[in-house]
């Protein structure tokens, strides 16, 4: 991919909606300039009244050379009208006109994506994608989400629901249950912030939790290589600034693969870019 399109003359702005809060981002180039953040009202008596905080997000880093806005949200997409269905943790969103609503506003492209795959198309724009066609960017976080690149661009399905591995099926529960931070509450009743700061002080049970991690994520590896064989995974979300401490055996529980030279094949990074969201989700007016 060539890096032409990002030069300081492209702007746009990144937003990153969630649950939580709220993000936004204006990115001339590959820089972040301006960024604002506020929380995602909990207790919304109707979607207008999200809309809205999140229009003032946005209009927060508003330049008049901004050329379009991205945003990701935690929800499946209808990408080709940018509707937004059943957001996960924001009242009222099962049916959103997003683009249309956005675009009347502010009067440029707006693009929207589910945020996993946002994830993977930012990396395949700013980060370690540049170099790989084919590969998966996973988000450890609350939970397990996944984004596809293939032939360098997100795969262009249905229902914008594939690189959802972390539904699959596993241990009678589902792969999320075990590979994000939710995890640690899940298993051993302990928050996943506590369980690093114990790790840290090399708590043997804290450091045992953190290898059974690594054990879950080598199986959630092997399901990603099974359906899609790609060259490369990278991951992102808050545990993977944990990595030291179940990096070791997530390989070690990928020896047992059923094709070898494929685990010898594939390349594992860790993502190093800040505000990956907000790059994640302006990634989309790049990718168009």
């Amino acid at each position: 991919m060539e890096d032409l399109r990002l030069t300081p003359e492209n702007v746009c702005i990144g937003v990153d909606l969630g649950g939580t809060n709220m993000r936004a981002g204006r990115i001339e180039g590959n820089r972040l300039v301006a960024q604002y953040s506020a929380p995602t009202p909990k207790n919304a008596q109707t979607c207008e009244e999200t809309l809205d905080a999140l229009i003032e997000v946005i209009r927060s880093v508003w330049d008049d050379r901004v050329t379009a806005i991205g945003i990701g949200v935690p929800s499946v997409v209808d990408r080709k009208n940018g509707i937004v269905y059943n957001a996960v943790n924001i009242p009222h969103w099962e049916e959103v006109h997003l683009r249309d609503i956005l675009e009347k506003r502010f009067s440029v492209p707006v693009y929207v994506d589910n945020d996993a795959n946002c994830f993977a198309l930012g990396e395949r724009i700013f980060g370690v994608g540049k170099d790989f066609d084919n590969f998966v960017g996973l988000t450890l976080g609350t939970g397990l989400g996944g984004g596809i690149i293939q032939n360098g661009k997100l795969l262009n399905d249905a229902n914008c629901g594939s690189g959802e591995f972390g539904m699959i099926p596993y241990e009678g529960k589902i792969l999320e249950y075990y590979c994000s931070g939710s995890y640690f509450m899940h298993v051993w009743g302990v928050d996943g912030k506590e369980m690093y700061a114990r790790a840290l002080r090399n708590d043997e049970q804290a450091l045992e939790a953190y290898r059974q991690l690594g054990v879950h994520i080598a199986a959630a590896i092997k399901i990603v290589m099974f359906a899609v064989d790609p060259e490369m995974i990278v991951f992102g979300g808050s545990v993977t600034a944990a990595h030291s401490l179940f990096e070791e055996s997530m390989h070690e529980n990928l020896k047992d693969f059923a094709y070898p030279n494929s685990v010898k094949n594939l390349k594992i990074f860790f993502s190093t870019i800040e505000n990956p969201g907000l790059f994640g989700a302006a990634s989309l007016c790049y990718d168009r």
